[in-house]
């Protein structure tokens, strides 16, 4: 008797933990009447109903999960072999899928993976660019992007960006008739532009510190959003105070278009790093997106700890 085929598996599996048709996909990258034609093929071979179908949802039958919990290790077992043979070939080749912020990607990843790209035309990368906290063993990605102290304790972390900060800045217009903020509090007495937690859906607090002492503060105005770039929009244009990654704000600082506010309370803390479960640390194509992304000469490192993150910056 023919098995089935790896291919059926495959989808199979993604299927079940999408529980979705559509979602799978999309992931997969086919029609869902031909995702859906393959699961019954599988299902027909085997003489067995692998998932249950409502309207709402889709999940494993009891022979389903036996069968996600037997095949899904010797899949990835796989994968992980095939991408090392791939690895000897002199033209790497291979998909990565990553999961990131807007802000990681733009002051960190595509800079450096840009020329990588340019090398390698066999490779192929999917950047998930949005600020929501990822599983990205269960959603399919190779690797995200976090800062060190949002990286799970289960995941190899390496640092790929230098330390950076948050601070707080505003337009001489704006501050023209206003008083300047002394401590992080004299915020409530000023029109500030605020950001949505994408992930959790309230507004962030802005965090201080200053010598030991962390000052965390609610601010009000007119002006809200979910995106630093938004913010400095609205900054520039004199619309209130914002407080946003120093990299985006450091040259209109220093040509004076923006005031830097509270700096003493602003101190830098670590930067991106890039996770990803143990079992990539060698496959050839991931590594070298792993070296390229890789700053300096920082070795992985489980990173734990560290101070405030913007909420659209947190991976």
């Amino acid at each position: 008797m023919i098995g089935p085929d790896y291919n059926d598996l495959m989808w199979f599996r993604i299927v079940a933990e999408e529980r979705s048709f559509t979602r799978a996909a999309a992931r997969i990258g086919v029609a869902q009447s031909t995702l859906s034609h393959t699961i019954k093929r599988l299902e027909t071979s085997m003489g067995l109903r692998l998932l249950n179908r409502t309207t709402r949802n889709v999940a494993p039958t009891a022979a389903g999960t036996r069968l996600l919990a037997t095949v899904a290790p010797r899949l990835d077992e796989i994968d992980t072999e095939v991408a090392a043979v791939m690895a000897l070939s002199d033209r790497p080749s291979g998909s990565i899928r990553l999961t990131l912020s807007d802000h990681a990607f733009k002051t960190v990843a595509w800079p450096k993976l840009k020329p990588l790209i340019q090398a390698y035309p066999d490779l192929r990368i999917e950047f998930s660019l949005d600020s929501g906290f990822r599983n990205i063993v269960e959603e399919g990605f190779d690797a995200g992007v976090r800062l060190g102290e949002s990286v799970e304790k289960d995941m190899v972390a390496t640092r790929i960006g230098p330390d950076w900060r948050m601070i707080a800045v505003a337009s001489p217009t704006y501050l023209a008739t206003r008083n300047l903020p002394r401590h992080p509090r004299d915020l409530l007495d000023h029109n500030c532009i605020n950001m949505r937690h994408e992930t959790r859906g309230g507004l962030y607090a802005w965090e201080f510190e200053k010598d030991g002492q962390e000052v965390n503060v609610r601010v009000e105005g007119q002006l809200t959003f979910n995106n630093s770039y938004a913010m400095m929009d609205a900054v520039l244009g004199g619309l209130g105070v914002a407080f946003v990654p120093n990299h985006l704000a450091d040259a209109y600082v220093a040509s004076e278009e923006l005031v830097l506010l509270l700096d003493e309370w602003s101190p830098f803390f670590d930067g991106y790093f890039l996770y990803y479960p143990t079992r990539q640390q060698h496959l050839g194509v991931f590594q070298l997106v792993l070296d390229a992304l890789r700053h300096g000469s920082a070795r992985a490192a489980n990173a734990r700890s560290g101070p405030p993150s913007p909420p659209d910056a947190r991976r």
